[in-house]
């Protein structure tokens, strides 16, 4: 009997139907972001991965439109904040508060406080307000005056913001581009799918997606990802890309342990999507990049000798193309 064959988890009955709705959910997000599967296909990926998710592209493509349909189409509790450079930490957390009446502090909850939360152009606020979120999205707990506070579950945090070569923005730092499991570009749309847009553009997309999983049933589902089987060699496969990129000459800082375990759980919750109790080298293949490359630090000297936005994304599939595939 092969090790797959010995170590596959019980199937769950709440599968079957859970991924049907699974797909339900995926219908109902493209027809808001229309022509781009496979980046609707990887935000939800990176949701059963318990991830957070950075979408990152210029201004009009469809980032906060992808980012409202992802929350709307579950049944839970959802929070848009734009992010500006006059924006202060507790604008996001909350307060705590004297309250004469009951002659006792009290804290007010922020907007942090839900199940999702989308991020405006978080790159318009200052460092200070950006690092708000650091607690919260590694550990589920926001801190107030020396007291955790728990997080609902799920919780999300969905980022857009324009590339750092606009005016006005304040580029995250490693540590904070680190908590995001993935990093999408959407990109421009082809010319079928923008005559779509002309033709609908009196219709907000994001309003018209429905609620299809309720929260208990993400839960579920990402709890579901955890039996999904990685074999050995597959393993091997994500370290010596990860090992690759702290070894490579243009790269300052390569792939954290963070980075490894954000590749891992990508890998399930893809084989999942796709109705899969087992990965493959194509699942590594396909997120190698969305979950590495904004984790990589290029050097200035090549940076300079290239000026380009997207060098980490090349960089990673050089590593790809000369990383030995397991059979």
């Amino acid at each position: 009997m092969s090790q797959r064959e010995t170590t596959l988890a019980p199937p769950d009955p709440f599968a079957p139907h859970a991924l049907s709705r699974l797909a339900e959910l995926e219908n109902a997000m493209q027809s808001a972001i229309r022509g781009k599967p496979e980046v609707v296909r990887l935000s939800l990926v990176c949701l059963l991965a318990r991830g957070h998710l950075l979408i990152e592209d210029v201004p009009g493509v469809g980032k906060t439109t992808l980012a409202q349909s992802l929350a709307r189409a579950v049944a839970c509790s959802f929070h848009r904040l734009q992010f500006t450079s006059d924006m202060l930490p507790s604008d996001v957390l909350g307060v705590t508060i004297y309250n004469a009446h009951a002659e006792a502090f009290e804290f007010k909850r922020g907007p942090v406080f839900t199940n999702f939360l989308l991020a405006d152009e978080i790159n318009r606020t200052t460092p200070k307000t950006q690092s708000a979120l650091l607690e919260a999205m590694n550990e589920g707990q926001v801190t107030i005056d020396g007291r955790p506070h728990s997080l609902p579950r799920p919780f999300m945090v969905i980022a857009t913001q324009n590339p750092v070569e606009h005016h006005g923005t304040y580029p995250l730092p490693e540590s904070q581009m680190d908590r995001f499991l993935m990093r999408l570009r959407i990109g421009y749309p082809d010319a079928a799918s923008e005559r779509e847009i002309l033709r609908n553009f009196e219709m907000a997309p994001a309003e018209t997606v429905r609620p299809a999983l309720a929260g208990e049933d993400i839960l579920r589902l990402q709890t579901a990802v955890q039996g999904v089987v990685v074999e050995e060699s597959l393993v091997d496969y994500m370290l010596a890309i990860v090992a690759s990129t702290r070894a490579h000459e243009s790269l300052t800082l390569g792939v954290s342990p963070r980075g490894s375990q954000a590749l891992f759980r990508a890998v399930q919750a893809l084989a999942l999507v796709e109705g899969r109790e087992y990965a493959i080298p194509d699942d590594v293949k396909r997120l190698a990049v969305p979950v590495f490359a904004h984790r990589v630090v290029v050097n200035t000297r090549t940076a300079l000798a290239q000026r380009r936005s997207d060098l980490g994304d090349r960089i990673v599939e050089e590593i790809l193309s000369l990383t030995d595939v397991p059979l």
